[in-house]
């Protein structure tokens, strides 16, 4: 049976106060639109329409490709919403989910199993349901003795009885397509708000005699629709864990998990271990036998086998097996470690591939540079890249040595097994086996600094 998903994200969402649109504030990395769909998407539904309304243009751009749109220009209730995907829809058959643009939390995996018993049980309508410690403020089923739906009641018009349900209607639900089209042209909005409720779909189909049904969530997160700074950080909180326990079930020592961010498009492979404070962002693909942290943050970047990374900032890194990095270095975009090297305390590497074995163990800057295979660069050591207008490389070959504070001014190399003095500053290239001096002669000048200070006295009581 063709399965559809009707998305919605059309809510400006004023109680987030904010200049960005509701359902594109991020939970782990994602925006909670992305969440959605990718969930919707998961569960084998051929068509996924959103429908957008307040910052379309911005959830469109986000989303490209990957859904069609219907446009909600007023928003006037769920119902409503729904509505404007018939010219699309409406004439289909299979099912259809009706699913909110700001429920993150939502599984591939329930979605499947709301349907399922959807079919199973030939419904007309299925709702996803949770069961709350604390129900108070949602919507509470009534089921039937054989278990199907008897109605939905709100909040405001709980008896004492039903008050102390615990189970509650999501806003999820699972449609036979044809017939949520032909009871959304009944619904009316006479009522408080004046809008068009999905809701009332559910009691107009039962009044026609249908049969309505019931999916109860083995998570109750869930049921968590996002509408306030407070919720959101609630989401955050639930998707980490969920995060963390995939990981973990995967083979990945999580130290300390509620001390470690993991967004949701990360991959770590067996017997890593991440220590607390970690983040790990983007689309980070880590291997396996790892140790990453403590206070580590990566974003975008892939981590060979074996690797060990402490206390440092990667950002568009490529980082092969073996590599050591840190504490406190920064690799920027456009790096790239061959296998076991090492980067040290103070390093930063900036566009650079540095070649297999090779060292720069502490306190240098490497920018827009080639360097060879078993490099040594010591400490203090740097590429002059950027004149102010252009950037130009460094090239430096094979088992070369370069000491401490020296200045490589590019565009400048250096040859393979060549060794610059520690001091140089250099301008001109140097060929392989050379030793290259580019500083000045050493003059000392008895008894002088006395008169230095002196001189420098002098100077401060003036000012004074």
């Amino acid at each position: 049976m063709r399965r559809l998903a009707i998305v919605l994200a059309a809510g400006q969402g004023k109680r987030m106060k904010s200049k960005l649109y509701k359902v594109l504030h991020p939970v782990c990395g994602k925006p909670m639109v992305s969440h959605v769909v990718e969930a919707v998407k998961k569960a084998s539904c051929e068509r996924a329409v959103v429908v957008v309304g307040h910052g379309a243009e911005a959830v469109m751009a986000h989303l490209g490709d990957s859904a069609e749109y219907a446009l909600q220009a007023e928003q006037l209730g769920t119902g409503h919403a729904v509505l404007q995907t018939k010219s699309q829809l409406g004439d289909l058959d299979g099912v259809a989910i009706v699913v909110c643009g700001d429920t993150p939390l939502v599984t591939a995996e329930t979605l499947e199993a709301l349907i399922a018993l959807h079919e199973k049980e030939g419904s007309a309508a299925t709702i996803l349901t949770a069961e709350l410690e604390e129900p108070t403020g949602y919507g509470r089923i009534i089921r039937g003795e054989s278990g199907e739906v008897h109605s939905i009641v709100e909040q405001k018009d709980c008896s004492p009885e039903q008050a102390a349900i615990r189970e509650i209607n999501t806003g999820t639900y699972c449609f036979d397509n044809r017939k949520l089209f032909d009871a959304l042209s009944q619904v009316t909005n006479q009522n408080a708000q004046g809008e068009y409720y999905l809701t009332d779909v559910i009691g107009i189909l039962q009044r026609q005699g249908n049969r309505i049904s019931a999916y109860k969530s083995e998570d109750p997160a869930e049921a968590i629709g996002v509408n306030d700074r407070i919720a959101l950080g609630q989401a955050e909180r639930l998707m980490r864990r969920r995060i963390a326990r995939a990981h973990q079930t995967n083979g990945v020592t999580l130290i300390d998990p509620e001390n470690t961010y993991i967004e949701s498009e990360v991959t770590i492979g067996s017997d890593t271990v991440i220590y607390p404070g970690t983040v790990l962002k983007g689309r980070t693909v880590i291997g396996s036998d790892c140790v990453i942290g403590p206070s580590a943050e990566l974003k975008d970047t892939a981590v060979g086998d074996g690797s060990v990374i402490r206390q440092s900032v990667t950002d568009e890194a490529e980082i092969g097996e073996g590599c050591s990095v840190g504490p406190f270095a920064y690799l920027r975009p456009g790096t790239k470690l061959a296998n076991q090297v090492k980067i040290g305390d103070f390093v930063e590497v900036k566009n650079s591939v540095i070649g297999e074995g090779s060292k720069i163990p502490h306190l240098s800057y490497v920018g827009d540079a080639s360097v060879g295979a078993n490099v040594n660069i010591g400490c203090g050591a740097i590429t002059a890249n950027y004149d102010g207008y252009n950037k130009s490389r460094t090239e430096i070959g094979d088992n070369a040595f370069v000491g401490s504070n020296v200045n490589l001014i590019a565009p400048v190399s250096v040859g393979e097994s060549a060794y610059v003095v520690a001091g140089s500053t250099i301008t001109q290239n140097v060929g392989a086996n050379d030793v290259a001096i580019a500083r000045e002669r050493q003059v000392n000048k008895p008894g002088y600094a006395e008169k230095l200070r002196a001189r420098a006295r002098a100077q401060k009581e003036k000012k004074q």
